[in-house]
């Protein structure tokens, strides 16, 4: 799979990976609340982990498939 992850792009998934991962642990341990109505603490805990994750490992492979399908491509070879 050729890298289609660059720039702001990049960088926006290791910020928003990061937090999102946090957020997820913290909500796990039950530091912060981040269930809203029915739906179980833990579920949404381990969902924000997971994407958290997703976007990190996007940003340091520099691989997405979801950009791929949309035809998206934010990486610059010559690394502006």
């Amino acid at each position: 799979m050729n890298k289609n992850v660059g720039g702001y792009d990049r960088v926006w998934r290791f910020v928003v990976g990061a937090v999102l991962l946090v957020a997820g642990v913290v909500g796990y341990v039950g530091m912060v609340r981040v269930a809203v109505g029915p739906v179980p603490q833990a579920l949404v805990a381990l969902l924000l982990v997971l994407l958290g994750v997703i976007l990190i490992v996007t940003g340091y492979t520099q691989t997405c498939l979801l950009n791929r399908l949309l035809g998206l491509n934010t990486y610059d070879p010559r690394g502006r």
